[in-house]
């Protein structure tokens, strides 16, 4: 077997995250909503000819674990030929929730021979008639996917983020379909989504812009292969994914041999009060001699058995969101210039009981799986591992994004409006340091929407946007050293016009986690401010009608304190 070139290694390493980090540059700049060029809620990822992830832009977790199962739910579904491109949202078919659009083109460097009709036919065999001619495209020799959550994909609630019940309530589910077919825009498929979406013209422009991503991404992967060859690039391609993997697996052979459980809870699904468990089991084995097949068996099995059964509310969270919260916390163990690969899940297993809240089936509501059940999930990975490597894992963090969407009809043109936003919280303290306060953790990687490009695109007014006061005090002793969580921010935002508020939020009722006997992080607080200045507390996940004048106000959760024995 011939070694990479490490040098040559580093070099692919670099081109391929630069066509990833272009891509995204593309969709942030073309964008239409503050969504996507404020917040920057998109992700982009360069795919290999198996669908296998080779890079990935420094983006959003929660997309970019996730993603390759969309790649894999479009190659499964579609003929994929020249000048095609690839839409879905189903979380039940590689999605997340419905207002993540992935779009997957697929790239041809080697020229066809035609790029509008099938490269050959194939017999394949037919039950009925015994055999039939089935069209067989040359094989794309790349993927590129983008991922953008659309403020609105329709539904009950404006914004598509409310406290539904299952998922026909939540929006516009889309399988995999063409987009683009042969180069041409197919009308049919954008006017149907068009027509069933608060903001059309804005979708639009957003789906354009995701469109402009995957065609800088081709671009780039044809210009490097005119460069280098496409063998040499393939070849590096599939280095690079034996490489994660086999960091990954030096990493896991210092992790200590046993079985670490934790379990954590959601404060409830919006519909009951009752709290939602997340339990896992990390088996840490060791690693093992190789198969005849040359393969190594996995190292670690992470097991979510035990979990809750699947809920009424919307925080299901799919198969895939559980998996890209594992792919985060793994990655994460690592050190930052290891490549992001789909190599680095080749040693550990993910085993996510069908029916539960980390796996969960049609027709469950799973808006809040992917931006709040993911959150919880990371929580509970970290928790157990802190009893294998305490010296790497931090306190919980926020342990929420703090959803907030509110939709009406715009004064100032008459035209309906959906705004959505992330809220940033605390980070959890860490061995040897405090947490870091009002920053974006784990799942989510978003920027807030600056106040000034808030109150111009929406009929909004910003009364206070600071960082919030704790109340809460870490554990001190005289054997340890403490450390603080990060602080919460505080958000108030006035109504310049009636509108429907919808917060989808957690860590109301108990804090993030404390680890080594430090105190827990201050748990979060949601509230309407009346014109007369009186107040509501609202519980974590709600949707209510608001009136002029009146302000919604969210206070979110600080992160949890850690105590290192001296």
């Amino acid at each position: 077997m011939l070694i990479a070139d490490p040098i040559e290694l580093e070099i692919f390493k670099s081109l391929f995250h630069s066509i990833a980090e272009e891509m995204g540059a593309a969709l942030n700049r073309t964008a239409f909503s503050p969504n996507i060029n404020e917040r920057r809620d998109y992700s982009c990822a360069v795919f290999d000819a198996a669908g296998e992830a080779i890079a990935m832009g420094d983006h959003m977790p929660v997309h970019l674990g996730s993603m390759p199962m969309s790649v894999r739910a479009a190659i499964d579904a579609l003929f994929l030929a020249p000048g095609d491109v690839a839409m879905l949202n189903d979380p039940f078919c590689g999605g997340t929730h419905l207002p993540d659009i992935t779009l997957v083109a697929p790239v041809f460097v080697r020229k066809q021979k035609s790029e509008a009709r099938p490269a050959r036919l194939r017999p394949v065999k037919s039950a009925k008639d015994g055999s039939q001619l089935q069209p067989v495209f040359w094989k794309p020799d790349f993927f590129v996917a983008s991922r953008a959550h659309h403020a609105d994909i329709g539904g009950a609630y404006a914004g598509s983020m409310g406290p539904c019940r299952e998922i026909y309530q939540e929006g516009l589910r889309i399988p995999p379909v063409h987009i683009v077919k042969h180069g041409e825009l197919q009308r049919d498929v954008l006017a149907l989504l068009l027509n069933n979406v608060r903001t059309p013209q804005e979708r639009e422009g957003d789906l354009n812009a995701q469109l402009a991503a995957c065609h800088t991404g081709a671009e780039r992967l044809r210009q490097l292969c005119g460069r280098y060859s496409l063998p040499r690039v393939q070849r590096a391609a599939a280095e690079l994914l034996d490489y994660s993997e086999n960091m990954m697996r030096a990493f896991l052979r210092r992790v200590p041999r046993g079985v670490y459980r934790a379990e954590d809870f959601l404060d409830d699904d919006g519909v009951s009060h009752n709290p939602v468990k997340i339990q896992v089991a990390i088996h840490v084995d060791g690693d093992v001699p190789r198969r005849p097949s040359g393969k190594h068996r996995p190292v670690v099995k992470v097991d979510f058995t035990g979990s809750d059964a699947q809920v009424e509310g919307s925080i299901n969270a799919v198969e895939a969101i559980t998996y890209s919260a594992c792919f985060y916390v793994f990655r994460c163990l690592l050190a930052e210039d290891v490549p992001a690969t789909a190599g680095l899940m080749r040693p550990v297993r993910v085993v996510a009981p069908s029916g539960t809240v980390v796996n969960a089936h049609p027709p469950a509501a799973v808006a809040g799986g992917n931006v709040e059940t993911s959150q919880r999930i990371v929580d509970v990975l970290l928790r157990a591992l802190a009893q294998a490597i305490p010296e790497r894992i931090p306190a919980g963090s926020s342990g929420t994004m703090n959803n907030l969407t509110i939709g009406g009809i715009d004064p100032r043109n008459g035209h309906p409006f959906a705004y959505y936003e992330t809220i940033a919280g605390g980070m959890g303290a860490r061995p040897g340091k405090d947490g870091v306060s009002a920053v974006h953790t784990h799942m989510t990687n978003s920027w807030n929407t600056p106040v000034e490009a808030l109150e111009y695109a929406y009929p909004f007014r910003v009364t206070e946007y600071s960082i919030r006061r704790s109340t809460e005090a870490a554990e001190r002793s005289p054997h340890a050293n403490v450390y603080r969580g990060g602080k919460g921010i505080v958000r108030e935002i006035e109504l310049l016009t009636d509108a429907d508020v919808t917060v989808l939020a957690d860590r109301r009722k108990r804090g993030p986690y404390g680890l080594g006997g430090a105190a827990d992080g201050e748990p979060g607080k949601t509230q309407i401010v009346r014109r007369d200045g009186s107040r509501e507390e609202l519980p974590g996940k709600v949707s209510r009608r608001l009136r002029r004048g009146e302000r919604i106000r969210i206070e979110s959760p600080g992160g949890g304190s850690l105590v290192c024995r001296k």
